[in-house]
């Protein structure tokens, strides 16, 4: 394995344990209480327009940190929610994946509407991007870690990628576990938004 991607990896398994002891001390309460995850964001979207967290409310959404020029976490976990949003059926129209850039440098507006066209990511998946404090600020707010890794127009990022699913509230409910099949991925949605009826 890489050693950016075991890095990423290794991240994500310590930030995913970190959400789950957090969720197992408040008794997996589905709105779960303990450190906050997610906040205010003032952003822009993939076309330009200003998004701020208030764009959560309404719709089930997965939200997902990384960057465009990811060589293998983030293509493949986008495609991972494709092929799940695939499988929830008629629930699907209540579903949304929301990728928010840690690369501003790179990624624009412009760069995030071409990446997110593919056919192989989700449709209608809104990609945010903004000054590089702004992204700080959200990463601190998810407990997202990254730091640039290399030199030159060609560097990577170490980051954690864990997907977290937020209610139609806008408050953080799970993290999804993209390891798992697509079929599994759908389950953990949809059971979700079954607690919450």
């Amino acid at each position: 394995m890489p050693p950016a991607r075991r890095d990423a990896r290794r991240g994500t398994l310590c930030a995913l344990a970190a959400l789950l002891v957090t969720l197992a001390a408040c008794g997996a309460a589905p709105r779960a209480e303990g450190p906050r995850i997610g906040g205010p964001f003032a952003l822009v979207d993939q076309n330009g327009a200003p998004a701020t967290e208030a764009m959560l409310n309404g719709k089930w959404t997965a939200v997902f940190f990384g960057y465009t020029f990811c060589p293998d976490v983030c293509p493949t976990t986008l495609a991972t929610l494709a092929l799940a949003q695939s499988r929830l059926g008629e629930r699907a129209r209540d579903f949304r994946v929301v990728f928010i850039s840690l690369d501003p440098e790179r990624d624009t507006p412009g760069q995030l509407r071409t990446w997110l066209a593919s056919p192989a990511f989700p449709r209608g998946a809104v990609g945010l991007t903004g000054a590089p404090a702004r992204i700080a600020t959200v990463a601190r707010a998810y407990h997202v870690y990254y730091r640039k890794a290399g030199s030159g127009a060609g560097y990577s990022l170490d980051h954690t990628s864990v997907v977290y699913l937020m209610g139609p509230d806008g408050a953080f409910r799970r993290p999804i576990d993209v390891a798992e099949p697509p079929e599994r991925v759908a389950a953990q949605i949809t059971a979700a938004m079954d607690s919450a009826r």
